[in-house]
């Protein structure tokens, strides 16, 4: 765990956990890994489904729940959101430890309202209201519809971490609808702009998955040498988006209003292909003001042997060599992450239809037993 530690304070990256489930509050298991370095936590649709499908620490809350009659969909934000809550605790002293800079807990909307940009943001303001807890983000996808979703909830004074971030033209949109959300904000008596933090998740592995199938379809041998530098690639130019754009007089005026950045987080950095290192998209990316949101078995991969080097600005030249490359040998980067925000869309909607429907089911049997 001493990486994780030297991460944050040497090199400026924070590592937050890729989970959540109820054994994990229960055991104490939670509170051990943020005594131990890391220093937030991400959720999403899939990982509740894993969580309350593969285990039967929910069992009694449903069953209490199911008594009711209330809709499923009901008894599962309520599962959700104890789980939810019991991590803001455990995470809120590394919030007030760090002023807002750390600590926080990620809970996504429904993904069934990706491309409804009204219910949207109606659905993160309920979270938001309804929580009412200041560590808490709520996920909004970045798609077409989610932007103005975003800067909305910036511009009601509202933490924001945006996922599903595919393509560099995308997070640029994502930026500027948080720096718009801030200059609104920033309008309103009385607005506190230090209160308000947003993270842009970037998914790194699966655009070298996509990429990768890609090359070994095209098959010349400038095509296959390119294979593994895709994401890597992306993410260091996406670093450079960042770094320009929260520099300058458009973001020193906010910044002297109390803001603070948009910070890139890497998100899916389990490595997918094992001829790559287990901690590739660790190491590759870490630099300051960034986050990498780990899934368990990657954070013991690389509390165990990752590499701390600051990387996520060396040899940018090669980066950009290598994307450009793929474009050279045929590689529609537009189509790869149009693609992976559908499938990533889509992956999210079957968990949450997945899991209501087992809801549903185990609902109707214990009526039966009644």
């Amino acid at each position: 765990m001493d990486r994780l530690l030297r991460l944050y304070h040497e090199f400026g990256q924070s590592p937050w956990l890729d989970n959540l489930k109820r054994g994990y509050i229960t055991s104490g298991e939670l509170a051990n890994l943020a005594a131990h370095g890391v220093r937030g936590l991400t959720s999403n649709p899939t990982i509740f489904q894993k969580a309350i499908q593969g285990s039967a620490d929910y069992d009694e809350q449903f069953r209490s729940l199911a008594a009711d009659d209330r809709p499923v969909i009901e008894d599962y934000w309520s599962m959700v959101l104890q789980d939810i809550h019991s991590a803001l605790d455990v995470f809120a002293p590394v919030y007030h430890q760090s002023y807002g800079g750390d600590g926080y807990v990620s809970v996504e909307v429904d993904p069934g309202l990706a491309h409804d940009a009204a219910g949207t943001e109606s659905a993160a303001r309920h979270l938001h209201t309804s929580i009412a807890r200041p560590n808490l983000m709520v996920k909004i996808p970045a798609t077409v519809e989610g932007l103005p979703a975003i800067q909305q909830m910036i511009a009601e004074g509202r933490s924001i971490n945006v996922t599903l971030i595919f393509s560099l033209e995308r997070y640029q949109a994502v930026m500027e609808a948080y720096l718009a959300g801030l200059e609104q904000y920033a309008a309103t008596p009385g607005a506190d702009l230090s209160k308000v933090a947003s993270v842009a998740s970037f998914f790194i592995s699966r655009v070298d998955t996509e990429i990768d199938q890609r090359l070994d379809a095209i098959g010349s041998p400038e095509a296959l040498a390119l294979r593994g530098q895709g994401a890597v690639a992306q993410g260091k130019l996406a670093y450079q988006l960042f770094q320009r754009t929260f520099s300058g007089p458009r973001w020193e005026a906010l910044r002297a209003r109390g803001a603070v950045v948009q910070r890139p987080l890497w998100a899916s950095t389990s490595t997918k292909n094992p001829a790559y290192p287990d901690t590739r998209y660790v190491d590759e990316l870490i630099g300051p003001d960034t986050v990498n949101t780990l899934p368990d078995a990657t954070l013991e991969a690389f509390a165990d042997h990752g590499t701390l080097e600051r990387r996520v600005d060396a040899d940018v030249d090669q980066a950009e060599a290598a994307w450009a490359g793929l474009s050279a040998v045929g590689v529609d980067l537009d189509d790869v992450a149009a693609k992976l925000e559908r499938e990533g869309v889509s992956s999210f909607q079957k968990s949450f239809d997945e899991l209501l429907g087992a809801l549903t089911t185990k609902a109707a049997e214990l009526r039966e037993k009644r």
